[in-house]
């Protein structure tokens, strides 16, 4: 650790603090393993969906084409984009997305499922994560082995995914109909249940984030006033942004409007730190803004076939007809409200 510190030494000073700190450089590793292990599985899902399914066949091509090392960039280039991310501002992401996705979650109809937010909610996932870690070792006297050991783990977990989804890529289709490997077998049987398994560790993840994240961001306070003054206007702000993403959701998504969204979201808190923030949190945004452009870019094929799957299911929920919804009426008058309705 010393003779990291001495070379981080000669680095010139900038505006972030964590810039040149082991622990952040941890953290931000935790935070991508945690995004690759989402990644991972939601790609197995996927794929053995569209397998399932004959005109899907195109994007297990496409699916099974990204089963390449390239997975190991996309890790160290989210761990560096972590480690330079201030915890104030993952603080703020993890917010914003949390409140982003109760609002998605309230405003579908009764038994429709949005699967574009486990996929939409990578960036967010990997700045919980690493906020929360900053501040449950805040203060803590073995930190950074800590942060080492977590790494440790993160890395056999993410290692192990990894392995399962090039076995899948190669062998599934050959296993699942022999029927002897376990791996292919299970996944056969259990394949519908992996996102039902996903939301709940989601759901744990962003709760423990979002107390995590409110810490962070009181923590730089001295008084009730600052405070006030500077969560005033971030729920004014967050409050348009919830409402501009629910007029979005009755339209129909592209790939174009979901980059649209990035930039209107960073453009907001961008706006914000700009009269209640620090100049280095404005550097943070822009670092924050690469990271969702990045991730957006990397899982652009399954969001497509989320977009298609979340249309489907919304055109096969029932829907109550209108003659119906009143059953007081007069089997005379909804025979004449149906004729009326069918003119």
């Amino acid at each position: 650790m010393g003779l990291i510190s001495y070379i981080t030494s000669f680095l010139p000073s900038v505006p972030w603090p964590q810039w040149g700190n082991v622990d952040s450089l941890l953290q931000g590793l935790v935070g991508a393993c945690a995004v690759s292990v989402l990644y991972n599985f939601m790609k197995l899902h996927l794929y053995i969906m569209c397998l399932s399914d004959s005109d899907r066949h195109k994007y297990a091509e496409q699916l099974r084409s990204q089963f390449r090392p390239r997975d190991i960039l996309h890790l160290g280039l989210l761990a560096l984009i972590y480690s330079a991310l201030g915890p104030r501002v993952g603080a703020l992401v993890v917010l914003e997305f949390s409140l982003r996705a109760v609002s998605m979650i309230l405003s579908l109809s009764k038994g429709c499922r949005s699967s574009q937010l486990f996929l939409l909610c990578q960036f967010s996932l990997g700045c919980g994560v690493s906020c929360s870690l900053d501040y449950l070792h805040e203060g803590a006297p073995h930190r950074t082995w800590n942060l080492i050991l977590a790494v440790g783990l993160s890395g056999i977990i993410v290692s192990q995914t990894r392995r399962m989804c090039r076995h899948v890529g190669i062998m599934y289709e050959l296993h699942s109909k022999e029927r002897y490997c376990g791996v292919c077998l299970s996944l056969l049987v259990s394949w519908r249940d992996i996102p039902a398994g996903l939301g709940r560790a989601l759901r744990i993840a962003f709760l423990v984030s979002d107390l995590a994240a409110v810490a962070v961001i009181n923590r730089d306070f001295l008084n009730t006033a600052e405070a006030v003054r500077f969560w005033t206007p971030l729920t004014i702000c967050y409050t348009l942004l919830v409402i501009y993403m629910q007029e979005e959701q009755h339209q129909n998504p592209t790939e174009q409007m979901a980059y649209q969204t990035v930039f209107v979201r960073m453009g907001g808190l961008l706006i914000l730190m700009m009269t209640v923030g620090r100049w280095s949190d404005i550097l943070h945004i822009f670092i924050s803004l690469a990271g969702e452009l990045y991730c957006l870019f990397h899982s652009g094929v399954m969001l497509e076939i989320c977009r298609e799957q979340d249309y489907a299911m919304r055109d096969s929920t029932p829907r109550r007809s209108p003659v119906t919804a009143n059953p007081r009426l007069h089997p005379e008058d909804r025979a004449l409200r149906s004729q009326e309705h069918a003119e």
